[in-house]
């Protein structure tokens, strides 16, 4: 949302009074232009909405159309469904809640995640995600690596939470992210964190089965060096130059272990990971892409 927010438009943002999870309104903790502007209920069912974007199950099923007084997305106003999961289950039971679903398009962030998720007639688009350039911030000076991760104990496995252990007896592994200090970790602002990450040698990618993550990506454009698990879209991702991607976990401990005692190497792939990082996934090219499905579907 924060690199979505800074396109040319004008992004109605839901708040209600206790700012739920249905009216968080505009974020608090990133940095969003004036063009996204907060509105009520109310104010919602008066806009002269072009496009609606719709991100989570219950939004399609009844809240938009709450939101909107009565229209429905899809027939009323024009919709997009922004899937941003990879789906969880049985391949053959891996169908969209947007599939069949006449007016509406699914946009997807990964190329892996239009593989998997079965969206039956319903049109579908990927646009890779883009984020706002933190800069070359990388210096690499604190000999550790550094991983972040929401939830990490919730989630578990998915977000390879377990491998942490194993990491930690080669070299060190600091944690950061939201309720990450059951583990020893850290949940701090985007922009401490862009901070933290840019001292530290290495970035590690331990996720076994979510979409891209973000924080792989803002840490290519600081200009990290990669150490990731091979699994979804990571390998597409991530050049050879820029790291070590592997599904051997032995392979990534190497690696680790190598880049923690050779500061020259690691700057040499953090430098390769922000070029590919700016090439792929600059806000340009994603606001770009978004221009054009918005265009589509509003017309």
């Amino acid at each position: 949302m924060t690199s979505f927010v800074h396109g040319r438009h004008r992004y109605l943002i839901p708040v209600d009074e206790g700012r739920t999870a249905d009216g968080l309104g505009r974020a608090r903790t990133y940095d969003w232009p004036a063009s996204a502007v907060e509105v009520t209920r109310a104010q919602a069912q008066e806009e002269d909405v072009d496009v609606v974007v719709l991100q989570r199950p219950h939004e399609l099923d009844h809240l938009a159309s709450e939101w909107l007084g009565g229209r429905t997305p899809g027939a009323d106003v024009p919709a997009v469904y922004l899937e941003h999961n990879a789906p969880q289950g049985r391949i053959a039971d891996m169908r969209h809640v947007a599939a069949g679903r006449p007016g509406l398009t699914v946009a997807h962030v990964t190329y892996f995640n239009d593989l998997f998720w079965d969206c039956g007639d319903t049109p579908t688009r990927v646009i890779e995600h883009g984020v706002v350039d933190p800069g070359p911030r990388y210096t690499g000076e604190l000999a550790r690596t550094v991983v972040v991760i929401n939830d990490a104990v919730r989630r578990g496995r998915v977000t390879g939470t377990d491998l942490l252990t194993r990491f930690r007896r080669v070299v060190p592994v600091d944690l950061f992210g939201m309720g990450s200090a059951a583990l020893g970790g850290w949940d701090v602002s985007q922009a401490v964190l862009h901070r933290e990450m840019a001292c530290r040698r290495v970035y590690v990618h331990p996720v076994r089965w979510t979409s891209l993550g973000l924080s792989l990506i803002e840490a290519m454009h600081i200009g990290m060096p990669v150490v990731a698990l091979a699994t979804t879209e990571v390998h597409e991702a991530v050049p050879p130059e820029a790291g070590v991607v592997s599904n051997r976990v032995e392979v990534l401990e190497t690696a680790l272990q190598r880049l923690i005692a050779d500061p020259d190497e690691a700057r040499a792939r953090g430098a390769a990971a922000r070029m590919a990082a700016l090439e792929r996934f600059g806000l340009e090219r994603f606001l770009t892409d978004w221009d054009s499905l918005l265009g589509e579907v509003a017309a």
